[in-house]
């Protein structure tokens, strides 16, 4: 497969490796229906919350979400700036932002002056989506908007990342319905938006719910309504000139036998059944003395779901314009260029997730994605939640205050729009937990140094044990016959001796023990299977 190579990749491509990681410090709770939360510490997204909010960048913020996310994470948008070098944006569209050029000047060196702009925006992307293809789930689906400027370099770094095989389609989204008259060669209408999944096989027949196109066909009913809905007529005749002698018998009505011009659609098992459970429409043509059969085609499937429709590469009907008239009509006057629409996001929400889907977007800008999660949660009754992160200093006064307002609602008289309800969480980046290599920061909370080692160890996510006792204090969880323990205190050393392997109760194949030190014989460890690692020497950096 043909790969992309700029000035700066081999720094960068494994530069998610070396992020450092950073525990996620909560701030607040916002409720719609209290205005206030008591504060809580364990988990990102509390029991009954809608979302959280994460300030910060977002690839510390990504690395972050690791232990708790890898591999849940249904669907994921991302708006990422699109390098045009228009500085006139809120959200900054040229990489040459300090925050990035810093991170540039500090990861790449010295080649960073021979930088070009579309060098720079490929080393900020890189990592940023390795990191997004983690924490996808294996069922789960990616969709990037980008514009002409980089969306050749992009296709090819999302082909090597998500593997082009995992390529689902490049939707063409018309953004604009008119302008132009300042264009000097081609008036530009659309932009892109990349589809990929994470592992195609996984992946099954998507759909969009019906919308008012295909439901003002469905305008017939019988004894099947309650459960099956309304339905359409279809021709059960087909002018297919496929060779198909199966396909060919009559349908007795009447006395009559009634046979197809070329053939039927339908096997002759299938057609009788339908014929005997009333699923046929059969008419005869008084004036010609012909035939016509038609099958019901009802909305809603045996199971009681409603016949999907498919979603097209061309998407129409929601325009920048609507998304900025909607962001206008929540703060009452413009505080953000260009924000996408809320019913382009939703669409490719509902599209790709299930009513307890989680969705993040990692470039939140000014809090579409949340929006859409929020409208599509009431309007299906569904329990979404989102996870949004932004680095600029706008997270708290538009991104959290936009999600707050379409909350609690916004607008007045005539154009006031009821709110979604629902709560969030807003988070910081805070301490790292590494200060140095082999340094643990003694300031991060013990809880978050566990969490991170079970990850490290498992991949899974971390579930603190039970009350602690002198039994179970140190035990982190038992994963594949392996029980882990992490035997740590901040304020003196520990030491791995026949004292503390008194203290174990738990029943594993193996045993993986943190400690300072380790006094055991490697006998007596052979053959218990233990095995001892060090703090903070052999704690993996992931």
């Amino acid at each position: 497969m043909p790969t992309l190579h700029w000035i700066g990749k081999e720094k960068v491509i494994n530069h998610h490796l070396e992020v450092p990681y950073k525990i996620l410090e909560h701030q607040y709770s916002f409720n719609s229906a209290t205005d206030n939360e008591p504060k809580e510490t364990t988990g990102l997204l509390k029991a009954g919350s809608s979302g959280a909010i994460i300030h910060g960048d977002n690839l510390e913020a990504l690395k972050a979400l690791l232990p708790e996310y890898e591999g849940r994470i249904k669907c994921i948008y991302i708006d990422p700036p699109y390098n045009t070098g228009n500085e006139g944006w809120v959200y900054n569209d040229n990489v040459n932002d300090p925050k990035i050029r810093k991170w540039l000047g500090d990861v790449v060196g010295k080649e960073n002056d021979d930088l070009t702009r579309h060098d720079k925006w490929l080393c900020m992307m890189y990592p940023r989506l390795k990191l997004l293809h983690k924490l996808l789930a294996d069922d789960g689906a990616i969709f990037i908007s980008i514009d002409e400027f980089e969306h050749d370099y992009l296709h090819l770094i999302t082909d090597e990342i998500f593997g082009r095989n995992n390529r689902i389609q490049t939707f063409i989204w018309k953004k604009t319905y008119g302008g132009g008259a300042k264009s000097k060669h081609a008036v530009n209408l659309h932009e892109y938006v990349l589809f990929y999944a994470k592992d195609i096989s996984k992946i099954e027949t998507l759909e969009l719910p019906p919308d008012d196109s295909i439901l003002k066909y469905y305008k017939f009913k019988d004894e099947k309504f309650e459960e099956r809905g309304p339905y359409r007529l279809q021709p059960l005749a087909t002018n297919s000139m496929d060779e198909r002698p199966n396909l060919r018998y009559p349908i007795i009505y009447n006395g009559e036998e009634i046979w197809p011009d070329k053939q039927w659609q339908w096997s002759k098992d299938r057609a009788y059944k339908s014929l005997e459970n009333n699923e046929l429409s059969i008419e005869k043509n008084e004036k010609s003395g012909k035939w016509t059969i038609n099958y019901k085609q009802y909305l809603k499937n045996e199971e009681g779901e409603a016949r999907g429709r498919k979603i097209y590469s061309i998407i129409e009907d929601y325009y920048t314009q609507h998304g900025t008239n909607e962001l206008t009509s929540i703060f009452g006057e413009k505080t953000f260029n260009f924000p996408k629409p809320t019913n382009l996001i939703r669409t490719f929400i509902e599209l790709a997730t299930t009513q307890d889907s989680i969705i993040l977007d990692s470039f939140a800008g000014s809090g579409t994605t949340a929006h859409a999660v929020l409208n599509l949660n009431k309007q299906d009754g569904g329990n979404r939640q989102f996870i949004l992160v932004e680095m600029e200093d706008y997270a708290e006064s538009i991104t959290a205050e936009r999600v707050r307002r379409v909350m609690k609602g916004y607008g007045e008289g005539k154009k006031a729009t009821e709110g979604t309800g629902g709560r969030f969480d807003y988070y910081t980046l805070g301490q790292p937990l590494f200060l140095e290599p082999e340094v643990l920061n003694e300031a991060v909370p013990l809880e978050k140094i566990r969490e991170y080692v079970w990850y490290s160890e498992t991949r899974m996510s971390y579930e603190p044990q039970p009350a602690k006792s002198e039994e179970n204090e140190h035990f982190l969880g038992l994963h594949n016959e392996t029980a882990y323990y992490f035997y740590y205190f901040k304020d003196r050393l520990t030491t791995l001796d026949d004292r503390f392997l008194r203290t174990l109760r738990t029943n594993a194949g193996q045993y993986i023990i943190y400690a300072d030190n380790c006094l055991l014989d490697k006998k007596l460890m052979q053959k218990h299977q233990i095995v001892f690692k060090k703090i903070p020497r052999d704690i993996t950096q992931f």
